[in-house]
């Protein structure tokens, strides 16, 4: 990483960190949800809602002054629409929010005494699932870019909020991140998603950016100039 001054290379291993945990948070918690809730389903998402809204929190409050704390190729993406990174900058977030993704993934496994490496066998298939995931990222976007245009300190806040709220609003429970996503189809876990299901749902995560991004640039532009 000689490439990297220290700024940048603090930012990719804040990146990396930060989705490990994050995605550490989402199996792990599945994990225990699904083992203490005595089959009820809907306690078990309630379990797995909890932990990882609070998580999004603590991790954007924390690792934000450092990276921007995206934890999220699809925001990654979104802020290079904005030319507010480099492409540079957004290949290297991507690069390592992949790789934290699958390291939390492991790292879940490992905590709770399961084999390291598994495929996912739940099935998250159909066009609800599909347009919920691009309605989900639309919005985390917007509640983004919302907030740093009116509240930037509630961003942490708000993301994980609109997190929690995702799980329970779309038929997907709201995955809006494709490292996420990515790494999801390592766990055969409650939060798990096929390796044939995973590549339509990173493409309609990925479809919302574009169109989003330029909504919100204009949406938000007059707060945005004012301050």
């Amino acid at each position: 990483m000689m490439w990297m001054d220290r700024a940048q290379l603090k930012a990719v291993i804040a990146e990396t960190i930060g989705t490990m945990l994050l995605v550490a948070t989402v199996v792990g918690s599945g994990i225990m949800a699904e083992a203490v809730s005595g089959g009820n389903m809907g306690v078990a998402l309630l379990g797995n809602t909890l932990a990882t809204g609070a998580m999004l929190v603590v991790l954007i409050t924390v690792f934000g002054p450092l990276s921007g704390a995206h934890f999220n190729p699809a925001v990654t993406l979104a802020f290079l629409v904005r030319k507010e990174i480099t492409v540079g900058t957004a290949c290297a977030f991507i690069v390592f929010q992949i790789s934290g993704g699958m390291l939390g993934s492991w790292l879940a496994h490992i905590m709770f005494d399961l084999p390291v490496i598994q495929i996912a066998q739940n099935a998250r298939s159909g066009l609800a699932q599909y347009f919920s995931e691009m309605i989900a990222t639309s919005g985390l976007l917007m509640v983004i870019f919302g907030g740093i245009a009116y509240r930037p300190q509630a961003v942490p806040l708000l993301v994980g909020l609109y997190i929690s709220a995702g799980y329970w609003f779309t038929a997907s429970t709201s995955f809006a991140n494709p490292a996420v996503t990515l790494a999801r189809t390592f766990t055969d876990s409650f939060s798990g998603i096929t390796p044939l299901d995973m590549p339509f749902f990173i493409l309609a995560q990925l479809l919302a950016v574009l169109p989003i991004t330029l909504l919100c640039a204009w949406l938000f532009a007059q707060e945005n100039a004012s301050e």
